[in-house]
């Protein structure tokens, strides 16, 4: 086994990559932020855009949903290409890639002349994204040691948090004292900033031996992704599953991915190593990440709703009463793995979805007039369960794969996450649309024939209609509040039933606490860490103990098949 002595030194300049390991986290937070941040900006400012020119776009509704899914349709289909293509070209590349297509796409949006430019320049926006997320995760992973991962991948997950909180109130403020593409132009300043921090200070990592590239495998998963999220997005714009237009996408796409799967179990140079989902523990984390996603944005989608068309609330007001959510996990996150390292995985993700379940459950009791407190205390604990899921399953999944491959673990990780989140939305969107229909139907019988089937798709377009006529379409308002309270009830409690599906999977699959004095090995690594090494020590594929000096000595930087050469 080699010695602490043998770590590569020379160009590596190891020791310079450690003290500026916590800089380059800050630079990797400020990519994440503007990319998580975007969609929640947006999801603000749909009917200012739906407003006539020049206050808007004059966009329908139907283009208004694919300026939101022509984003997401782009960002989920490559996520896992743009992962290996992280571990084979370097990650910090992809991720300056990334960040200036993102930049670009931005300023375009913000000058789009009509919604078709708007739909088209969000896809742009989602390509460039697809190649941000699972670079961040995947540089973090390269520039701090094990035992400190943990820690900081609850700091990136924290980000999030951050993101949900600022993203809506920034568009408030934004389309008070401005137009409409002030949404997507504010990104382009902290791109331009974050470019000229990556370049200083992110240090370049990749796979030293990345073997040939599995070319079936890639377009496999991006054709399979694609037809599967376009099926889902599709099933919730007609909240019927079983539309011909839903159904042929959606198996289209569960059919590539078979093949696909098959595909790399066959493979002597796979794009990802399936042996990995014969892991409890690993595919118990990537069920995880899905369910807790399904059911929360699930649940985001219908909050809105309840916040500005039931309460009233501005979408800025709307903002600032979810800040509870994202301050309890800015605030867990980071700390999770101090509760980890007391409780196990298992216990601490088991009770972070079992608190994401009681926090979906009390919507099934809201109505009218419930006191803004409980609304408070409500997301409040939905946070704190989200920040004591997200950090302990990222990192299962993660220290899961060797090192080298850490851009294909964090594209799995994001990919799931994506998936899950979007089939929450259609799922649990069309939950909402049915039962809302049939609470409003009874009472649509004096609206003309012409407006009929428009008024009962949603509370939105209920009320907008009561508006068109006047002091005759007064009586549809209440029904309406009634129809919408009644369906996020049921939608609420479906959402639950996800939230415990999560609980009995990670309270089943995730490994409990690890004894004092037992560190779980790394991937590849020997069975037991060099005598001598410190509390916590992993022993790396290599062999090396990487405790105190020896591990800072070790980090990747630049250049990391530099190392690798060193090693041989």
């Amino acid at each position: 086994m080699s010695q602490p002595s043998s770590a590569p030194a020379g160009p590596r300049v190891p020791e310079a990559v450690h003290r500026r390991r916590w800089a380059v986290l800050g630079v990797l937070m400020l990519s994440l932020l503007i990319v998580v941040l975007d969609n929640s900006i947006l999801n603000v400012a749909v009917k200012t855009i739906a407003a006539p020119a020049p206050t808007g776009l004059g966009a329908t509704q139907s283009q208004l949903e694919w300026a939101i899914n022509s984003y997401t349709l782009v960002f989920a289909g490559l996520l896992f290409t743009s992962g290996l293509l992280g571990d084979r070209l370097g990650r910090k590349k992809v991720l300056l890639f990334g960040i200036t297509v993102f930049g670009i796409g931005s300023a375009l949006a913000a000058l789009s002349g009509s919604p078709g430019e708007l739909i088209a320049f969000r896809a742009v926006m989602g390509l460039g994204a697809a190649f941000v997320m699972p670079a961040t995760l995947a540089v973090l992973m390269n520039v701090f040691e094990r035992d400190e991962q943990p820690k900081a991948i609850g700091i990136w997950a924290g980000s999030v948090g951050l993101a949900i909180a600022i993203g809506p109130i920034t568009g408030g403020i934004l389309l008070e004292h401005f137009w409409w593409g002030s949404i997507f132009l504010i990104n382009v300043p902290v791109v331009l900033l974050a470019l000229a921090l990556m370049m200083w200070l992110v240090p370049d990592s990749r796979d030293p031996r990345p073997g040939r590239v599995d070319v079936p495998g890639v377009l496999l998963s991006v054709v399979g992704l694609v037809l599967l999220v376009y099926g889902i997005i599709r099933g919730g714009e007609l909240a019927d599953a079983t539309d011909p237009t839903v159904l042929a996408p959606v198996l289209g796409g569960l059919a590539v991915l078979t093949l696909f799967v098959l595909h790399e179990r066959r493979s002597d140079h796979p794009a990802i190593d399936m042996t990995y989902f014969k892991r409890p523990a690993f595919s118990a984390a990537v069920a995880a990440i899905a369910l807790v996603f399904f059911a929360l944005m699930g649940v985001t989608f219908f909050s809105a709703f309840y916040l500005q068309s039931v309460r009233g609330y501005s979408a800025l007001q709307s903002g600032l009463l979810i800040l509870p959510l994202a301050v309890a996990q800015m605030t867990f996150a980071p700390r999770a793995r101090l509760v980890v390292e007391r409780f196990g995985a298992k216990a601490v993700c088991t009770g972070g979805m079992v608190l994401v379940a009681v926090g979906l459950t009390a919507f099934a009791f809201f109505d009218a007039s419930t006191p803004l407190w409980v609304l408070e205390v409500v997301f409040f604990l939905q946070g704190a369960g989200m920040a004591h899921i997200m950090p302990p399953v990222t990192v299962a999944i993660m220290q899961a794969l060797p090192r080298e491959k850490a851009g294909s673990g964090s594209a799995i990780n994001n990919t799931f996450r994506q998936v899950g989140g979007a089939l929450g939305v259609a799922v649990l969107g069309s939950v909402l649309s049915s039962v809302y229909r049939g609470g409003i139907e009874g009472h649509l019988e004096g609206v003309p024939a012409a407006l009929r089937g428009t008024a009962g798709e949603s509370i939105e377009a209920t009320l907008a209609v009561a508006e068109k006529l006047g002091p005759a379409g007064r009586d549809l308002v209440a029904p309406a509040y009634d129809a919408f309270l009644g369906a996020m009830h049921v939608t609420a409690l479906a959402s639950a039933a996800i939230a415990v599906a999560g609980a009995v999977v990670v309270a089943l699959f995730l490994p409990g606490r690890t004894p004092a004095g037992h560190a779980e090995p790394g991937p590849g690594a020997g069975p037991a860490a060099a005598p001598g090494a410190g509390p916590g020590a992993v022993p790396e594929p290599d062999g090396t103990d990487r405790a105190g000096d020896a591990r800072r000595a070790s980090v990747p930087a630049p250049a990391a098949e530099a190392g690798e050469s060193a090693r041989q």
